[in-house]
């Protein structure tokens, strides 16, 4: 009989502490475990980072409605909430004639705002011009020209008595045939 040889455990402890070592599977220390997949709201509601910056943005949605309260209508759409720190409130506007109005409405909108507990701090607003981007439009439908237009026009143009349109009802038919 063979004599049986006492193991030393210690190395085997040691792997699967380091999680190299699972059961009688030992695995290479690059392999790579995904974790168990998870719903993207518990990533955003659990995440640390991502809790921080959703409860940011809830709070800057709060500042914005409450903002615009007390705007006047016209204002509403050309102002946007950016930050309410160290008692400065900072405004994103889309152009230079609204930044204008706000401060001229400044000490009115402080003391309007300062009723609220989120704007009890508040004592400075500044305003940045940050033009919206402009999408381009995609080009429209392309309108074809029929020859039973441009006849239907010639011949309108024919009863009109006034030059001015019968000459503007002309050209049109003309444009239609050529184009």
């Amino acid at each position: 009989m063979a004599a049986v040889r006492p193991v030393d455990l210690s190395v085997y402890t040691a792997l699967w502490a380091g999680g190299l070592f699972t059961g009688s599977v030992l695995r290479s220390p690059m392999s790579f475990t995904p974790l168990d997949a998870r719903r993207p709201a518990d990533l955003l509601l659990n995440g640390r980072t991502l809790k921080s910056l959703v409860s940011q943005a809830r709070q800057l949605q709060r500042l914005q409605t409450l903002l615009e309260t007390r705007l006047e209508p016209a204002a509403r759409e050309h102002c946007r909430v950016a930050s309410l720190r160290d008692g400065v409130l900072r405004l994103v506007v889309t152009d230079s004639h609204w930044a204008t109005r706000l401060r001229y409405q400044q000490k009115r909108l402080i003391r309007d705002l300062q009723a609220f507990t989120e704007f009890g701090t508040l004592n400075k607003i500044q305003c940045k011009v940050q033009p919206p981007l402009i999408r381009k439009q995609p080009p429209g439908p392309v309108m074809r020209h029929s020859a039973t237009a441009a006849d239907s026009l010639q011949e309108t143009a024919e009863q009109i008595s006034d030059p001015q349109l019968r000459a503007a009802l002309e050209r049109l038919a003309r444009h239609h045939r050529e184009g």
